[in-house]
């Protein structure tokens, strides 16, 4: 009997023993998936309905209902004047759609400035900003940089004409926006072409200024690249005498001394003989 109870005993210690360490390794177990998971938690982002091209849009076109879907975005980082709600996007309604400015790819955010305003067309009127005017300035393919202007592209002017008697070429714009190249604002041409006008971007101050310039002398356009974020001197000029090199000679006049003589006859003769002037 005491063999038997001591057996069983045995077996009970083991069993308990058992059942412990599975017990605690259940737990531990738990408590690892918990940590999992709440770390997981901790990563996971915000995320807010963004609005996005379920096409590829093109300039031109009317921006409807079939063209757009929503697709959940991260919430700090959701594009400057992109759409989140419907009321937004379609505010004068869905019989008023915005036109697209600028092409958009599949899966692109629609932002506004992307699209013109609700019931607007793709104008030269929807790319004006708020106190800008546009101008039409003349081009040929020297003056216009061999057909390679886009809207969208920036500029500086030069006006070359005549100025105190002199041949002059000055700067007298820096970083002017093209807005339109002949009758096309579509930014996203890609192919060079030949312009005889293009229309810019500025005050009316400056409208008045380039009015002037182009009816007193010839207006050239010099392209500033994409990334470039400089400005121009705009103390740039350069007449023909510098371009030449030709340096202007300074006549010095000389002071001559004034002189006094007297006439004095010598027989037939008549002999002037100089003196000191007492005047």
């Amino acid at each position: 009997m005491r063999l038997v109870f001591g057996l069983v005993l045995m077996l009970g210690l083991g069993l308990a023993g058992f059942a412990v360490y599975t017990a605690k390794g259940f737990i531990e177990g738990k408590e690892n998936q918990l940590a999992r998971e709440r770390a997981a938690a901790a990563k996971i982002v915000p995320t807010l309905d963004v609005y996005v091209a379920t096409r590829r849009v093109v300039y031109g076109e009317r921006l409807t209902l079939k063209d757009i879907k929503t697709i959940a975005w991260p919430e700090n980082a959701i594009p400057e004047g992109a759409f989140t709600s419907e009321e937004a996007l379609f505010s004068k309604g869905k019989d008023e759609p915005r036109t697209v400015l600028r092409t958009m790819e599949l899966g692109e955010p629609i932002m506004a400035v992307k699209v013109t305003a609700p019931g607007e067309d793709a104008g030269i009127t929807s790319r004006l900003t708020k106190g800008m005017r546009a101008f039409a300035i003349k081009v040929d393919v020297t003056t216009g940089v061999s057909g390679f202007l886009r809207p969208g592209d920036q500029v500086d002017v030069y006006w070359s004409g005549s100025s105190n008697g002199n041949d002059v070429t000055k700067l007298i714009e820096t970083n002017v926006q093209l807005i339109a190249v002949d009758q096309t604002a579509n930014s996203d041409r890609s192919d060079a072409a030949i312009a005889r006008n293009v229309t810019v971007e500025i005050t009316p101050q400056q409208v008045a200024a380039l009015a002037q310039a182009q009816a007193t002398g010839r207006l050239a356009l010099s392209l500033v690249g994409a990334q470039d974020d400089t400005v121009a001197d705009a103390n740039i000029e350069i007449n023909q005498r510098d371009l030449l090199g030709i340096v202007t000679q300074q006549v010095v006049e000389v002071e001559q001394q004034e002189v006094c003589t007297i006439r004095t006859r010598r027989g037939a003769e008549v002999v002037e003989i100089p003196i000191t002037c007492t005047n």
